[in-house]
Parts: structure tokens; sequence; C-alpha cells
């Protein structure tokens, strides 16, 4: 039997969890601090969690991943969750 789990990511290393565990590669791939990013979607008119995915996916060129993780990660974090 082989084992056939991927190599750990940086933040898997560092025990980032969850939609956070997305940044480093969103930062990298889109050129845009993650700040940047959330306050997109905290400017955003719209307030539904796949409203705003698909906004992203759309007007900036997101991947659903990466736009469903700072998605989530900033309506969390605006709930106090």
């Amino acid at each position: 039997m082989t084992d056939t789990a991927q190599p750990a990511t940086p933040a898997a290393k560092s025990g980032v969890k969850g939609p956070a565990a997305y940044f480093p590669s969103i930062e990298k791939k889109y050129g845009r601090p993650v700040t940047e990013w959330k306050e997109l979607v905290r400017a955003s008119p719209l307030t539904r969690h796949m409203e705003l995915v698909t906004w992203l996916k759309t007007e900036h060129g997101l991947g659903h991943g990466h736009a469903n993780a700072l998605v989530a990660h900033t309506l969390a974090e605006d709930s106090g969750k």
C-alpha cells in the first residue's frame, strides 16, 4: 500500500486551519493582501455568502475555493464567530 497523502502546505505546517489556510496562496496568486480582499467584501452591497462568492469570481477572477474562503472568513469575523 502506498501513501497518497499530499505534502503539507506552509499554512498547514504552521497550524493554520479553515479558510485562513488559503490566505498565503490567495495573496500569491492574485497579488493583493487578504486585508484588501476583505475590505472589498465588506464594501460590497451584497450580503449573502454565495452572492459574494459569485461576485468575487465574476468581477475579480478568483477561483471558487479562494472566493469561498475569503467570504467565509470575513463573514465569520463580522458576526463575531
